[in-house]
């Protein structure tokens, strides 16, 4: 069995960081993960410059990358408009994101949920045939603001997208308040709405769940999950939303379970503490700061 780890940091990761990385920091970090074996990486948003300005370097760091890079550049838009600068930037896909939930959508995005969907819709058709399409729901398992979130939202969102054209279909637990069953639940109840398309997953780690989360995504079928480079990360819109969970630490329970991702585990290791001194503070990750088990030298 094979599981494929989609890195999010140079994103999701570096968005809710109070430190801005300079472009070439993060054409740094894009380059060792990509030498770890990383596949697919999240390395911008285009959304407004104002509100994340951590994102606002987004075509100067795509510019920067070799072109073909040996990985999918992935750009995250939450609008037609932010679509089409993605598009122009030369990303190889596109991260489309709505939330679950109308308040939380209108904090993150400026509009309601179904708006958005249907500007997702309109987005599928314009990218037929030119990029592979995600749209992540946000919110999934809960919103700051309105509580639990309704499975039949989530349903709803995911049916649309899966008929409109979706490459992939991404379940998001934004605020980190999923547990293990709801989210085998989630899976399995989406999975009958979606047909063939497959579903990814992506955890925040804010209550120290994202990993058994992981664990049960995978249990219930789920091939593809997101994760962040030393564990950074967080939404702006949601407070107290703390990291995704640990790319290095997923891809070591992962290796222990005897799953496959061709990630270089050793090499993985290495990025954190380098993110730790660019950031000015020690990342959430863990194995770095254990190392793996068992070691090279008692190997």
């Amino acid at each position: 069995m094979d599981i494929e780890i989609v890195e999010v940091g140079p994103r999701d990761g570096l968005q809710n960081e109070s430190v801005v990385l300079v472009t070439e920091d993060k054409v740094e970090l894009i380059g060792m993960l990509a030498a770890a074996g990383l596949r697919r990486i999240e390395i911008a948003s285009f959304v407004n410059p104002r509100l994340v300005p951590q994102m606002a370097d987004g075509d100067a760091v795509i510019a920067a990358l070799p072109d073909p890079a040996g990985f999918s550049r992935i750009g995250l838009a939450l609008n037609g408009r932010g679509f089409t600068r993605a598009l122009e930037a030369g990303v190889d896909e596109i991260n489309f994101s709505v939330m679950a939930t109308d308040t939380f959508n209108q904090k993150n995005q400026g509009a309601t949920t179904f708006e958005t969907l249907a500007a997702f819709e309109e987005v599928v058709v314009g990218a037929a045939g030119k990029v592979p399409v995600t749209l992540t729901i946000g919110a999934s398992f809960g919103c700051p603001y309105e509580g639990e979130t309704p499975a039949w939202r989530v349903i709803e969102i995911a049916e649309r997208a899966a008929a409109a054209g979706a490459s992939e279909l991404a379940l998001g637990d934004t605020i980190g308040v999923a547990d293990p069953k709801a989210v085998t639940r989630m899976v399995s109840a989406v999975r009958g709405v979606i047909g063939d398309v497959p579903i990814r997953c992506h955890f925040h780690n804010t209550r120290n769940t994202g990993l058994a989360n992981a664990y049960a995504a995978v249990e219930a079928g789920v091939r593809v999950l997101d994760s962040s480079i030393g564990g950074i990360g967080g939404c702006p819109f949601a407070p107290d939303a703390t990291g995704n969970i640990p790319t290095e630490d997923l891809a070591y329970m992962l290796g222990r379970m005897g799953t496959e991702t061709g990630v270089d585990l050793d090499r993985l290791i290495e990025i954190p503490p380098w993110l730790s001194e660019r950031l000015g503070k020690q990342v959430p990750g863990m194995l770095s700061r254990a190392g793996r088990f068992p070691s090279r030298k008692s190997s």
